[in-house]
């Protein structure tokens, strides 16, 4: 078994031994853009998907919705916004080990769950709360890490 070693406290680039500590603030906001451009790219395929209402698919079908997705405004928006946030998640993992990086994605699913509840009125449990508040508490140890 491997013995953990403590990560020294000044600044490393991506690349040295791939341990990456004191992650720059731009870094960061990239990582942050990124989720949340997701979540908001998200909630706008949600709106364009939820407008063309449930779907069955079949294989004679699918070139059909291909075109109703591809000439739905909310669809088309949303794979934009999601499509940014994509492009600043590469250049995040371009700077930083993906196990660092990798978390903060959870963030997006806390902010899906309470823009759905507000946005959407979906209902929440309290299951669900504690979920939640499970993965902030996991980002957060992360983070510090």
């Amino acid at each position: 078994m491997q013995k953990l070693t403590r990560l020294p406290a000044a600044p490393l680039r991506a690349g040295q031994n791939g341990r990456t500590r004191g992650i720059p603030m731009n870094t960061l906001l990239l990582i942050l853009s990124a989720t949340l451009l997701g979540v908001v790219g998200q909630m706008v395929l949600k709106q364009g998907m939820t407008q063309m209402g449930p779907l069955s698919v079949s294989a004679e079908q699918v070139p059909q919705l291909v075109w109703r997705m591809a000439t739905s405004p909310f669809v088309v928006i949303g794979l934009l916004i999601y499509g940014g946030g994509t492009f600043f998640w590469l250049i995040a993992l371009s700077r930083v080990d993906l196990s660092y990086v990798y978390p903060f994605a959870s963030l997006s699913y806390v902010l899906i769950f309470f823009a759905s509840w507000a946005l959407f009125h979906e209902q929440i449990s309290l299951l669900r709360v504690a979920g939640m508040i499970v993965i902030c508490m996991g980002v957060l140890l992360v983070a510090r890490s």
